[in-house]
């Protein structure tokens, strides 16, 4: 299983590329749309704000590559500022258009929250399974960090939610083969390793079903 980690500059990389492996992935690192088309899956990772992360994407023409991923069939993860940047758009510094994959504005915590940034272990509820999930565990603690968050999404792409102060945070998203978790599932113990490897198990089993639909003389 080949998987594409964009780099744009703007991101923990080493912590997701060692989750992946250890779940015997390899992994491509690149900024070059051309090389990450190698890839069978593509994880769009991020740290740091909205504007600059998406100044960085459309100058790398990964914008493009990422919004193109859908009618290629290509599964996409996006983590963090990764998963935001999937939204329409985002007040962080100055009003930016995202790459407009889901529903919804990406805007800050209220003041008045519980406190800001959003950071530490939350449970996650699930009012849904994405395509992707098997089951669900028992403790599904996750580890947030984020001053941001998902508002005026489609319920429909809302998958799971953790509860801070008198708000539910979208913690799992995606519609068709695109998902985004606003936690880091590679720091946040089992659980988020299980999220992981439930994630690539399921695009093996894709890929699996594309081959065997191949029609043979």
């Amino acid at each position: 299983m080949i998987i594409g980690i964009i780099d744009y500059g703007m991101g923990n990389l080493f912590s997701v590329e060692q989750a992946l492996k250890k779940l015997d992935c390899t992994v491509i690192l690149s900024d070059d749309p051309e090389v990450l088309g190698e890839a069978e899956a593509i994880l769009l990772p991020g740290v740091g704000a909205f504007p600059d992360a998406m100044e960085l994407l459309d100058a790398k023409g990964l914008s493009a590559f990422i919004r193109s991923l859908p009618e290629k069939n290509i599964p996409l993860l996006g983590i963090c500022l990764g998963m935001q940047l999937l939204y329409e758009d985002s007040s962080e510094v100055r009003p930016t258009q995202g790459l407009g994959l889901l529903k919804g504005q990406i805007r800050r915590f209220e003041k008045g929250t519980y406190r800001i940034p959003h950071m530490g272990w939350n449970r996650l509820e699930f009012s849904r399974k994405p395509y992707w999930l098997d089951d669900v565990q028992v403790d599904t603690h996750v580890y947030f960090v984020h001053s941001f968050l998902a508002v005026n999404t489609d319920p429909a792409q809302v998958f799971a939610t953790a509860s801070y102060g008198n708000l539910d945070v979208p913690g799992v998203v995606g519609a068709g083969l695109i998902t985004g978790m606003q936690f880091h599932p590679e720091k946040s113990g089992d659980f988020g390793h299980y999220l992981l490897k439930q994630w690539i198990a399921n695009v093996r089993r894709n890929l699996d079903e594309q081959v065997s639909a191949i029609p043979r003389d």
